[in-house]
């Protein structure tokens, strides 16, 4: 019974013991893996490739501590879940990345697997932070959409400039969320694709052979990144003065450089060694050395850079202004590293994301825009039995998009002043919607 109780109480306390648990595990990784990279070096003679996986893995080795340590403190500060849930995904980028780069860089052959997961997470991380900006203004602003819609339009920007802006309110809500949500299912897609490409060997990595799979697939990527980040830095000219008390630059900042840079520069890095221009510098003749160059050039670049992010992150996304001593945590530690494993709020999201398209699609084929009809979930209907009776309402986020933070408004419900107006069939829809608009 006593054992029982004691260990219950170390289980309550673990905020106190979790940090120097941490700390103590991580020492003896290093005192247990250091000496034999540099055992193994020294049997092979300090070839180049273990020169740069010990460089590599010295800016790993400050990388990843600083990340860890920055996660366990929003874990033990857990404060504000639906903020935090998604700042803690963000901030394991840099473990991530790092150690994929790093072991991409001592078994260069098994880069293309290393890559695939790590593109993965990039979506992932693009999705969270759209997620994260969200939930911080639903918190600060409930009626985001009616705010603005008050707000002056917000035009494209180059080089989409000549496109039809997009209706302040809803409809510029969904569409940069649909643009971001459409990253995170082209990346998974396509690193899906590369893989079974390698394996049936007509990928040609780093090979921009259009009999090959890679140009295809950097030509697909690098248009959806685009679509991401435009999508990204529109919403965050609408919503600049509401997100100024968070700082959102720095993030912004982190978000683009860590994964859009990443992205360009192994595409640069690819172009270059294609046309021999780094390797004529290295010196490397051999065909199958002058392919992996291309990988362990970037995974090199990576580590390096993960020790930058990790010192931006560390002040970007602070755990300092989530630490109340009047708030008590709302989560046990397994609770709060658990939620941020739960992805079933990803998978509501890109299901609705898919639904939303098709439909959008479809009503196209038939000449209607994407916000005219009501469907589904997504819009309150507009026909009742009897006499008109036409719902005026702000239709609500629908269930999916809870994680991105609900954004809600009173429904009102307004008879038409015609009482001989009825809706007898799908094509009277737009007269319904003619005369809601001018109720509101």
């Amino acid at each position: 019974m006593c054992g029982r109780i004691s260990c219950s109480l170390i289980l309550r306390r673990w905020r106190l013991w979790i940090r120097p648990v941490l700390v103590t595990a991580y020492f003896l990784i290093i005192v247990i893996i250091v000496p034999l990279l540099i055992i193994n070096s020294i049997h092979n003679g300090f070839s180049k490739r273990d020169q740069g996986a010990l460089l590599g893995g010295a800016f790993v080795m400050m990388a990843v501590p600083i990340a860890i340590w920055q996660i366990t403190q929003h874990i033990v500060y857990y404060t504000q879940p639906c903020l935090q849930k998604h700042i803690i995904r963000i901030l394991w980028m840099v473990p991530i990345y790092a150690i994929n780069a790093w072991v991409g860089l001592v078994f260069p052959e098994k880069s293309i697997y290393m890559d695939s997961l790590r593109e993965c997470y990039e979506a992932y991380a693009i999705y969270n932070f759209m997620a994260y900006l969200l939930s911080y203004l639903t918190l600060q602003t409930p009626d985001l959409e009616d705010v603005l819609q008050c707000k002056p339009q917000v035009f494209h920007i180059f080089p989409l400039c000549c496109l039809t802006p997009w209706e302040m309110g809803r409809e510029f809500v969904h569409m940069c969320k649909h643009g971001i949500l459409q990253y995170t299912i082209v990346r998974p897609l396509t690193t899906f694709i590369s893989v079974i490409c390698h394996l049936c060997g007509v990928y040609g990595e780093a090979e921009f052979d259009f009999s090959m799979a890679f140009p295809y697939m950097v030509i697909i990527n690098n248009c959806s990144q685009f679509v991401a980040m435009y999508c990204l830095v529109l919403f965050y000219r609408a919503n600049l003065e509401e997100l100024r008390p968070m700082k959102p630059l720095g993030k912004f900042l982190c978000i683009k450089a860590v994964v859009f840079f990443s992205f360009f520069q192994g595409v640069i890095i690819n172009i270059l060694v294609y046309y021999k221009v780094i390797s004529s510098a290295f010196n490397i003749v051999d065909d199958k050395d002058i392919q992996n160059l291309s990988s362990k050039l970037q995974d090199f670049l990576i580590c390096i850079e993960m020790f930058l992010a990790a010192i931006a992150h560390h002040y970007s996304f602070s755990y300092v202004p989530f630490v109340d001593p009047s708030t008590t945590p709302s989560s046990g530690c397994f609770s709060a590293f658990l939620a941020m494993w739960d992805v079933s709020d990803v998978h509501r999201d890109v299901s609705e994301h898919i639904g939303v398209v098709s439909s959008s699609l479809s009503r196209r084929f038939r000449g209607r825009s994407m916000y005219q009809l009501a469907r589904g979930s997504e819009y309150e209907n507009l026909i009742g039995p009897g006499p008109v009776t036409v719902s005026v309402s702000t239709p609500s986020i629908p269930q999916a998009y809870q994680t991105y933070g609900s954004i809600s408004a009173e429904n009102i419900n307004k008879p038409l002043s015609d009482p001989d107006l009825h809706v007898t069939d799908g094509a009277d829809i737009e007269n319904a919607l003619e005369a809601k608009d001018k109720i509101c």
